[in-house]
This record gives structure tokens, sequence and C-alpha cells, in this order.
């Protein structure tokens, strides 16, 4: 006989099932102090792994053909968009100086304005922080693909030191290739301005580079070539760095290429600054 709904057994009430507390939201000051420390961790990081690769760059065995290899890699290739960067920036500071110069009646220093900026300032930094976004990047992916692999820890099981293996070629390789890099942007941004003033402004190569080589001095040259070591090295060691500790798979070796080169652009423009004083302090 069918039981009507009204028979049918009570249900037991259900019972709510428990709410796990949330975490209280992250204030400013601890963001603040934890992005802090990270900043600190890295930077400690980066002082130790120096630290190794210039007491291995003296021991042997001398990983001539590697350094050799990656000279080819990070100089060579990077000769054009260091070319690119260097003729066309100096054709916009050609046409910027000479229209500003030309409405106080001094377009004949243009030149000399565009020498001196280009030879303490603009043919080291600019190059170093377009050719280093390049140079970074491809250090990070390629020791963080590396990392992700496991083949950094290959490299520690069979007793030899990554260190040496894969930092070293890359810290001399850079250090030799940037001054090489912003000499020959310092050559061609001057060509690039000098042709801009003579094809649009009417100014006589001639004497574009006659007062432009007038008011230059070998300090002028050596104050800008003096920072592209540090540059060249400053690149190398944040891109290993980043590409050292990268975990977490493709993803992860993005995350390092990424933060490679948003940390190799600001350290060299920081870098610039302090080097730039010493520069006057050595110089004048």
């Amino acid at each position: 006989m069918p039981t009507s709904p009204e028979l049918a057994a009570p249900r037991a009430p259900q019972r709510s099932q428990p709410t796990l507390p949330t975490a209280p939201p992250e204030l400013p000051w601890e963001r603040f102090a934890k992005r802090a420390g990270n900043f600190f961790v890295h930077l400690g990081q980066i002082g130790r792994m120096t630290g190794q690769a210039f007491r291995a760059m003296f021991r042997r065995p001398f990983e001539i053909p590697s350094t050799i290899y990656q000279m080819e890699s990070l100089g060579v290739r990077s000769l054009g968009i260091a070319c690119a960067t260097a003729i066309f920036t100096g054709m916009v500071m050609a046409v910027q100086f000479a229209f500003g110069l030309q409405k106080f009646g001094g377009m004949e220093y243009t030149g000399r304005v565009i020498g001196l900026s280009f030879s303490r300032e603009l043919a080291p930094t600019l190059t170093a922080v377009i050719v280093g976004g390049r140079i970074g990047s491809g250090i990070a992916a390629e020791v963080g693909s590396m990392a992700v692999t496991e083949q950094i820890d290959a490299i520690r099981a069979l007793g030899a030191d990554p260190v040496k293996k894969l930092v070293v070629p890359r810290l001399v390789a850079s250090v030799i290739v940037m001054p090489v890099l912003g000499s020959l942007a310092l050559v061609l941004g001057f060509s690039g301005a000098m042709f801009i003033c003579d094809w649009q402004f009417g100014i006589p190569w001639g004497f574009f580079l006659r007062s432009a080589l007038g008011s230059l001095q070998f300090r002028d040259f050596a104050m800008g070539i003096f920072k592209c070591p540090f540059f060249g090295a400053i690149i190398a060691i944040v891109g290993c760095h980043f590409g050292l500790i990268t975990r977490g798979g493709t993803e992860g070796v993005g995350q390092s290429t990424t933060h490679a080169v948003v940390g190799v652009s600001i350290s060299i423009l920081v870098a610039d600054f302090v080097l730039t004083k010493l520069g006057i302090i050595l110089f004048g």
C-alpha cells in the first residue's frame, strides 16, 4: 500500500559545511616590505654569483671556445639592432637640435652638441639598453631552459661548476663586445646626424665634422667607452641570475625572461648615473 507524503519518515536536517577563514587582505606596507625583501634576496644572490664567476674566471680550464661562441652569439648577432638604433637616433638628434638652435641662430653648434652628447652618453647607454634587452633575454631564456630541464643539475652531478660553464663565458663575452658595439654606435650615430644636417639643413658635412671634432677631446670618448664593460657585465650577470633561478617549466622561463629585460634596463640606467659621476671625477 503506498504511503502518503505526510506519513513518510522525516528527513534529517542537513548540516552546513564549515567555511574556512579567509586570510586578511595584505596591507600596503606589508606588500612593500615583501618586495623589498625579495629585492635584497636577489641582490645577495647576484653578489654571490658575481664573486663565484670572477674566481672561476682565473681557474683552469679556461672556457675559450665557449667564450668565442658567445662573442659571436651576443655581439655579432646584435650588430643589426645596434646599427639601426644608432643611425636613427643620430638622425632624430640632428633634427631636434638643428630645429632648436635655428630659432636662436646657432645652427653651427649642432655638430658640437651632437658630438658631445653621443660620445659621452647616448652611444654607450642607449646601445647597452637596446642590445642589453636582446642579450639579457636570450641568456635568461637559454639558461632558464637548462634549469627547468635539469641540465644544470646534471652538470653538478658530473662534478663541474655551472657558474664556470655557463656564467663565465657569457660574462667575458659581454664585457668584450660591449665596447666594440658602443664605438660602432658612436660612428654610425654621428654619420646619421651628419647626413641629415647636410641633406635637410644645408650644413656641409665637412663643417659639421670639423666643428664636432674640434669640440671633442679624448676624455669625452674615454668617458663613454669607460662605461661599456660595466654595462656588459651587468647584462650578463643579471641575465644569468634570472636564468639560474628559473622554476616552473615554460611559464617560469617566460617570467624569468621578462624579469631579466626589466632588471637589465633598470640596472643599466642606475649604473649609468654612478659611472657618470665616477667618470667626471676620473676624466673631468
